[in-house]
């Protein structure tokens, strides 16, 4: 990861910080209703990527719980800029991320990729994550449309 890079992970008191990100580097427009109550939710995780003041990288996941289960950890988003590709960025995050489920408890973490998303794939097999093959993945309401 270059020098100029630097991880912050988002809490409660980071909402102008988080509305403040150009767009892009999410799918959508940040909704600061959803921002807020995602900020403020201690099960939700944040770690975007600076180089300066600009946010070139996020990582997002969050805590699952089951009543008869050790929490788990839920790697929801991973994304870069493209100037920013292929420097170690989205390593260093998600590594963050994973720290930062295991201080809170949680045993089991995860992640799901499409099957042709190279890059993905590489990311997570460079952090020693075992590939499940054979997993079909199933949404209501336009869940997986991004």
């Amino acid at each position: 990861m270059p020098d100029t890079i630097t991880l912050h992970l988002m809490g409660p008191d980071d909402l102008e910080r988080l509305l403040a990100v150009e767009e892009g580097l999410f799918d959508h427009a940040i909704r600061p209703d959803q921002a807020g109550a995602y900020l403020n939710d201690p099960s939700h995780f944040l770690v975007l990527a600076y180089d300066g003041d600009q946010a070139v990288g996020m990582a997002s996941g969050q805590i699952l719980l089951h009543p008869d289960k050790a929490p788990a950890f839920f790697v929801a988003e991973v994304g870069l800029r493209e100037a920013w590709l292929r420097q170690g960025i989205a390593t260093q995050m998600c590594a963050r991320l994973m720290q930062e489920a295991r201080e809170a408890g949680c045993e089991g973490i995860w992640v799901a990729t499409e099957g042709d998303n190279i890059a993905a794939r590489a990311l997570y097999r460079s952090l020693d994550a075992r590939e499940t093959a054979d997993i079909v993945v199933y949404d209501w309401d336009g869940a997986m449309d991004g």
